[in-house]
């Protein structure tokens, strides 16, 4: 196959086009260094170029404060999981956690292996159809941090409001959102997220960190564990993943060339609220998410019967709409439309979804 379908996969997630021409283009050498960007040195001159501008992209797309240090660490957000509590829960105290899906319940699961944990709210009642409000959580205000996820990848549910937790830290697994629209990074103490859907490739995961926290970590942790080693080290204590920088920063300046965070956010409105429309428009599709939950990352519906559903992702693919089916444990249908999701794949979208229905509905 030579002709590019839409894919509406949840991550590893598209690419800007432009981005993977450019990548292509250069694969073989880079400008003025003579060989592949997969083979040089994380040591070099070319790769501090790299990863030095990576970083000051980064700093200007989301208005990074000099109060936090830019991490490019490995392991994903799964190991990110284990590694907040071990540099920032003590062994005799304990943290908040709001459960709002299957990823907060798996970073519960492993802050629990090192302190205590208090479930600050948990819509696990509701099917995970929502995210909890503000006046539903419950906060320690001596809790060494609060950690929640922004976006549900699995249920199609978003924050559209970042948690009042006083003077406790904030963290925040922005796996699946992170820069898609602006945030204030300073108001948080540790963002974290898998680049793999919004930013580069699999395999990279950026950790944004306030200064003031990296002084928590215990000197007893694995070295490779530590947050200041990395800081102090510039993310080149071991070898990085070279080549994920290398995309991220072609991805940055796409991004800063759309206008902004504040323009991708109006693109990634548009984008949802078009499927949302086509959704709600008879009743023959029914979102899974609340209607002030809903993601505008990860748009979940359901059909009315599971046949339907099976039909409708099995036709969907032979149109080019590929990846629709939806997460084992919600079943239906999932469109991711993540940053570099196009907009013709969303109309693409919900054409079939009316063509669909004129069909079987």
């Amino acid at each position: 196959m030579t002709n590019r379908i839409f894919n509406f996969s949840a991550g590893p997630a598209v690419l800007p086009e432009e981005v993977l021409r450019e990548a292509q283009e250069h694969l073989l050498s880079l400008p003025g260094v003579g060989m592949s960007v997969l083979e040089i040195s994380h040591r070099s001159k070319p790769f501090d170029e790299i990863i030095e501008g990576c970083e000051a992209d980064l700093r200007q797309l989301g208005g990074i404060p000099d109060t936090h240090r830019v991490l490019f660490l490995q392991g994903g957000a799964s190991l990110q999981f284990s590694i907040v509590p071990m540099n920032l829960l003590p062994a005799d105290g304990s943290a908040d956690y709001i459960v709002s899906g299957v990823w907060s319940q798996k970073a519960v699961k492993e802050a629990k292996r090192v302190g205590g944990v208090k479930i600050a709210a948990s819509t696990e009642a509701d099917n995970f159809k929502r995210v909890p409000k503000q006046h539903e959580l419950t906060l320690d205000p001596n809790a060494a941090y609060v950690h929640y996820t922004t976006n549900n990848t699995i249920f199609g549910t978003q924050f559209h409001y970042r948690p009042d937790t006083g003077n406790v830290p904030l963290i925040a697994d922005a796996s699946s959102d992170i820069f898609s629209e602006p945030i204030e990074v300073g108001k948080f103490a540790l963002i974290y997220a898998g680049a793999q859907k919004n930013l580069a490739p699999a395999g990279l995961t950026l950790v944004i960190i306030s200064d003031d926290m990296l002084q928590r970590t215990p000197s007893s942790i694995p070295t490779m564990l530590q947050y200041p080693v990395h800081a102090e080290n510039k993310s080149l204590y071991n070898t990085p993943p070279v080549f994920a920088i290398y995309v991220m920063r072609l991805v940055l300046r796409w991004l800063l060339k759309q206008g902004g965070l504040a323009a991708v956010a109006k693109a990634n409105q548009r984008k949802a609220d078009k499927i949302y429309a086509s959704i709600d428009r008879t009743g023959f599709y029914t979102g899974h998410a609340a209607a002030d939950s809903r993601s505008n990352m990860n748009v979940t519906f359901r059909l009315p019967n599971e046949e339907l559903e099976k039909k409708f992702a099995k036709e969907a693919t032979a149109a080019g709409l590929d990846g629709l089916k939806g997460h084992r444990s919600v079943g239906g249908i999932r469109a991711s439309i993540y940053n570099a999701f196009p907009e013709a794949g969303v109309d693409a979208l919900v054409q079939f979804m009316r063509d669909f229905e004129a069909q079987n509905g």
